[in-house]
């Protein structure tokens, strides 16, 4: 009987599925921040029905920023059991940064659904909060991102045949530059 064998995961291999963690966690984050600048809009349009409508914004973000802190935690986590030089600097800085969010749009949430208007004037200044927040962590996730993808040993690269201002090497870039961009 034939046995198929899955092979083990390598260091590559886990580096780019925490690659592509980060990434989805990005677009996630991409939408908090929308989320949270819509309700800001609101807030600031005055009514009863912006009103609303940013306290209910605010509750929808009060759940995508719980979402991902719990993602960003489990993330850290698994840095403990195979930790990536890559990640291991960014992503306790994204954990607290999560954490500090969901924080804010949690008190925002409080402070919306109570009556009065020294409510809704905190509860505009922590939407606020929580939307700069939200544009961080965007920001820097996507910056974690660039520093996670693996990029080739930069010391194994032959650069003997690399001269400043070398015109055949132009001439080669540029040649193959045409070529993919199908001209």
């Amino acid at each position: 009987m034939s046995e198929t064998r899955t092979p083990a995961r390598t260091d590559s291999a886990a580096g780019d599925s925490r690659a592509q963690a980060l990434r989805q966690l990005g677009s996630r984050a991409h939408q908090l921040r929308a989320t949270t600048r819509a309700s800001d809009h609101f807030i600031n349009q005055g009514g009863d029905d912006a009103v609303n409508t940013a306290s209910w914004l605010m509750s929808a973000a009060l759940d995508l920023a719980a979402e991902l802190a719990a993602d960003i935690d489990g993330l850290a986590r698994s840095l403990k059991e195979q930790p990536d030089a890559a990640l291991d600097a960014v992503v306790p800085k994204l954990r607290v940064l999560s954490h500090q969010l969901q924080a804010a749009a949690k008190a925002a949430d409080h402070f919306l659904d109570q009556e009065g208007g020294d409510f809704q004037d905190t509860g505009s200044w922590l939407i606020a909060t929580a939307s700069g927040l939200a544009g961080k962590l965007a920001a820097d996730i996507d910056n974690a991102v660039t520093s996670a993808r693996r990029l080739p040993d930069k010391s194994k690269l032959d650069k003997s045949t690399i001269e400043p201002h070398d015109p055949q090497f132009t001439r080669r870039v540029a040649a193959a530059t045409t070529t993919a961009r199908g001209g």
